[in-house]
């Protein structure tokens, strides 16, 4: 008969979450972690495998804690245009509140470990995919809603979104300054309202 596991497994992983992203993937051990996580090495191999195995836990439960908790808390309760504003000046906020410079998980992992590995590599791209989808759906909708300019397809305007969280993120983690994280922000928002003058005919002589 199985024993029954000593530790609470949610506790653990968060634990692990803290110390892959405070170190990278690289350069944490497995006795790091299983410090880290106040559980022993045969445990954590017990319980989460090797160490690739348990970061690939570690990363989809930050992604569930943080991105994929607030698409699935604004979406629903923000007109379109709103929601693509309020996810951004989250993303901000979260980057200027973050002390020790750790950046991003996902994208410390994109560039660390997904180009050597392939399971790492879907992780991220499957999840870089979530993000543009979410944009393009509020884009969408707001674009049938007359709230979001048509002058960009959906499509462009999606991508032109993600790069601009991911380059908030890699900045913030050098220059983690409000005015310059904000003014990335500007002119996408500018493409989302369309402010462009209309050309008036000229009158005839």
């Amino acid at each position: 008969m199985a024993r029954p596991r000593e530790f609470d497994e949610a506790a653990v992983l968060d634990a692990a979450i803290q110390k892959f992203w405070q170190c990278g993937y690289e350069a944490t051990s497995v006795r790091d972690l299983a410090d880290e996580m106040n559980i022993a090495g045969a445990s954590l191999y017990n319980a989460f495998g090797d160490k690739r195995s348990l970061y690939e836990r570690a990363l989809n439960r930050y992604l569930d804690q943080t991105f994929r908790e607030r698409i699935g808390r604004i979406e629903p309760s923000l007109p379109p245009r709103e929601a693509i504003v309020a996810f951004l000046q989250e993303i901000i906020k979260r980057s200027l509140t973050d002390k020790q410079r750790r950046g991003c998980m996902l994208v410390n992992s994109a560039i660390e470990s997904a180009p050597h590995d392939s399971a790492f590599l879907d992780i991220v791209g499957t999840f870089l995919d979530e993000v543009e989808e979410f944009f393009f759906r509020c884009v969408s909708k707001g674009q049938k809603q007359g709230t979001i300019s048509k002058t960009q397809s959906a499509e462009d305007l999606s991508r032109s979104l993600l790069s601009v969280l991911l380059g908030i993120r890699v900045l913030a983690r050098v220059r983690p300054e409000r005015k310059l994280l904000e003014g990335l922000l500007r002119p996408i928002l500018g493409l989302l309202d369309d402010t462009r003058p209309t050309r008036r005919r000229s009158a005839a002589r």
